[in-house]
């Protein structure tokens, strides 16, 4: 059976205030197009399906126009809920879906649903674990012990079936291998606490011939490659720029995994991370319809800046400065400067644009300054 592994569409969430929406079905419709070309037979979808609990309608709608899609194709959806969904609303009429073959576990009630499907080789069952809290098993399996989640997980599996030769685990959890953590992205919003009561330990899955994993948006392998996370089909966060997104395609045969291999997603507009003088970025723009992130090297910040960079790059997210041998200065300063006092923030300000500090004399001139103007208000 050919699998195709999603994970964290996040669909209807805003990057740096710009609605993803059209992206997201652009990428779902390219998706469709690799379930098409490569025969793919199942389709997973381990967690984040939503950006929110509460999604927009435009969100909603999307999904329901994907998920009919897939049932037009005779393509089973095996799906759980993540940290960012609301697991009862995702459960909505999930009796009703199933008959349509889209497979749905929001809610933990005790134990992960089963799904079994078939192929030429025979039965393939999946183990649907939604997303799930220490507290959460604790409530369902009072007589487990659990103190962390790490023993919760392993308790919510340890309630299933004996292992079937082939039995594939969808889950949504912070998944590590020993003490080695995954490589996160930028856009991992859920505190991810590595070597705590937060994380998995991969070794729980043992007795999965796959574990397609949710909850961090870099696809990568998890100590095996029969253990890994998807990632997300989209760039998120600015720090991901220039990251290759993809869709892991998984077929599984007789004994278990025969091939696992990464489909690269294109998306509509490219996130681009551009450095340089202003007038030089803006002299000559290409693909103006990316996302930008422009990082100006010009001794000082120019009076608008960002309303430049957008006649250029209309879809220009961020803008920060940082003049040459210093660190960047954000071009929103807002937070970083709240509550700090004004010699203090007139000492940064000097400092990153001259790449030195104010002298005795200067910050004495700076104070008399200060003070007449005080009085003239």
């Amino acid at each position: 059976m050919k699998l195709l592994h999603l994970a964290d569409l996040h669909l209807g969430k805003r990057v740096n205030g710009f609605d993803m929406l059209e992206d997201q079905r652009f990428i779902l419709e390219q998706i469709l197009t690799l379930c098409d070309k490569h025969g793919v037979e199942a389709v997973v979808l381990a967690g984040d399906i939503y950006d929110t609990p509460v999604p927009p309608a435009a969100a909603c709608t999307l999904l329901d126009w994907f998920l009919t899609q897939l049932s037009l194709r005779h393509v089973p959806v095996l799906a759980v809920s993540g940290n960012h969904d609301s697991a009862e609303r995702l459960d909505f009429a999930s009796g009703l879906l199933a008959e349509q073959g889209v497979y749905i576990a929001g809610r933990f009630h005790g134990m992960p649903k089963q799904v079994v499907l078939h192929d030429r080789y025979g039965p393939l069952e999946f183990t649907l674990l939604p997303f799930v809290r220490a507290a959460t098993v604790r409530h369902y399996l009072p007589e487990a012990e659990i103190s962390d989640y790490d023993s919760a997980v392993s308790a919510a599996l340890a309630v299933c079936e004996p292992a079937a030769p082939r039995r594939v685990l969808v889950a949504h959890q912070m998944v590590v291998s020993g003490v080695c953590p995954p490589q996160l992205a930028g856009s991992e919003t859920a505190p991810l606490t590595v070597g705590t009561v937060d994380s998995i330990d991969a070794a729980r899955f043992a007795g999965f011939c796959y574990a397609a994993l949710g909850h961090i948006h870099r696809a990568q392998r998890v100590g095996i490659d029969a253990v890994r996370y998807a990632g997300s089909p989209l760039c998120y966060h600015l720090d991901e720029c220039g990251m290759q997104k993809s869709a892991t395609l998984v077929r599984i045969g007789k004994r278990g995994v025969e091939k696992i291999e990464q489909l690269p997603l294109t998306p509509r507009r490219a996130m681009r991370h551009l450095t340089g003088p202003l007038a030089k970025l803006v002299a000559h723009p290409t693909d103006t319809e990316d996302y930008i992130w422009a990082t100006l090297t010009d001794p000082t910040p120019l009076p608008d800046a960002m309303a430049q960079l957008r006649a250029a790059y209309p879809n220009a997210m961020r803008l920060d400065y940082q003049p040459k041998g210093t660190a960047a200065l954000p071009a929103d300063m807002t937070q970083a400067v709240k509550g700090k006092p004004f010699a203090e923030l007139f000492q940064d300000f000097f400092t990153k644009m001259n790449g030195r500090a104010l002298t005795t004399e200067e910050v004495l001139a700076v104070k008399k300054l200060r003070e007449e103007a005080s009085k003239s208000e």
